[in-house]
């Protein structure tokens, strides 16, 4: 056997050696990848939270001030007695009751003013008749002045008595006048039209002039009376609208009738009186003369940058939003909150109209959380709102 051939035969041990490490090895390195890739994905960080963004937009917002303030009678009328002395003897209305001009509300026994009435009546025909005698008396003095059977004296005391009697003549009418007022105000009538909100009349009392018997709500208005800082005090002129809401969520809708020309030197605030307008079924039990009730005035409307209310997270008495950055990490970014209309709110500083923010999910998150965003979805269509194909059918049947 040659060298050469020996070589060969000691080659091929060697080669399959080498072809079984191999083969040995090739499975443990698959496997020592593989564990090393889940590895890596077990410590890959997790998303703390699926979210949806949005960015701000532009909303043109009304512009309203607030205030409090005491709902009162636009104007009372105190209905009192204009007699002395007379018994009440009937009381027509109560408390709540509607009248109206010239109802009558209540009546005082007339049999005394009567009786005074018809002895007026008497003085004055008593003072006529006098009055025709002197008339006649002087008369006929003037026709005999030129004769010289009376004295000059005679004939100046029938003329005085003449002008005596018309003298007379004038106060017992004047004394009947005053009887009759006095027969017109046994009836206690209204001034005006309104609503009475006060009674102190009791049939049988014996009142004196200028007792009170009645309150009245003049027109039955109201109006509401609304305390205003000095500093917005400039901003509400006459004819601006205000709304104006009860305890129980009635709303009525007023005008602005008159600022005050000043300002309680103590509280520091101003009236702003607002008319409003009769109160009709469910209102008229919700509004009430002497009630607190708070309002809004409504100033116009001005251009807003406005987010979403749930993109709003509230923390330790401040407002916040939060950013999503280019990394899927949120930042959690203070903010300036203004008006609020509908589900959105006006934010008045902190990010500008590009910021992309958080919307569902923002209440559950901190600074630095890693999120995943998905996109929102779009609002449903309004069911009146009509298809692309059924739009374009009613689109060539009109042509």
């Amino acid at each position: 056997m040659t060298s050469k051939t020996m070589n060969k035969y000691a080659l091929k041990p060697l080669a399959l050696l080498l072809l079984a490490a191999f083969a040995l090895h090739a499975p443990l390195s698959a496997a020592a990848d593989e564990k090393k890739d889940g590895k890596d994905a077990k410590d890959a960080p997790k998303a703390a939270l699926t979210v949806t963004t949005t960015k701000p937009s532009a909303a043109r917002l009304p512009i309203t001030l607030t205030a409090n303030g005491n709902v009162t009678a636009w104007q009372e009328a105190s209905i009192g007695s204009e007699s002395n002395g007379l018994r009440l003897t009937d009381v027509k209305v109560n408390v709540g009751d509607v009248v109206r001009k010239g109802d009558v509300l209540a009546t005082f026994s007339a049999d005394t003013v009567n009786a005074d009435l018809a002895q007026a009546r008497a003085a004055v025909m008593e003072a006529e008749a006098n009055a025709a005698e002197a008339a006649a008396n002087a008369a006929r003095a003037r026709s005999l002045e030129a004769t010289g059977a009376l004295s000059a004296q005679q004939i100046s005391q029938y003329m005085t008595a003449e002008q005596t009697g018309k003298a007379r003549i004038a106060s017992a009418k004047a004394a009947l006048a005053t009887q009759e007022l006095r027969l017109k105000y046994t009836r206690v009538v209204a001034p005006d039209s309104g609503v009475i909100s006060a009674r102190s009349a009791t049939v049988g009392s014996v009142v004196g002039a200028g007792t009170e018997l009645f309150r009245m709500i003049r027109q039955g208005r109201l109006e509401w009376r609304a305390e205003v800082t000095a500093a917005d005090l400039p901003r509400i002129k006459a004819g601006a609208s205000a709304v104006v809401k009860a305890a129980n969520g009635a709303e009525l809708t007023g005008k602005v009738r008159m600022v005050a020309p000043t300002i309680d030197p103590q509280s520091r605030y101003a009236l702003v009186y607002v008319d409003l307008p009769a109160p009709k079924g469910a209102e008229a039990n919700a509004f009430k003369a002497g009630m607190f009730a708070g309002g809004r005035f409504e100033l116009g409307a001005s251009d807003a940058m406005t987010v979403p209310q749930q993109a709003v997270a509230v923390r330790d008495g401040f407002s916040y939003v939060f950013r999503l950055n280019p990394d899927k990490r949120v930042s959690r970014i203070k903010v300036q909150t203004g008006r609020r209309l509908s589900d959105r709110i006006e934010i008045l500083g902190g990010i500008d109209a590009g910021t992309q923010v958080v919307v569902s999910g923002a209440g559950f998150l901190n600074d630095g959380d890693l999120v995943n965003n998905v996109a929102a979805a779009a609002p449903p269509v309004p069911a009146t709102a009509p298809v692309p194909a059924q739009a374009a059918a009613k689109a060539a049947k009109a042509k």
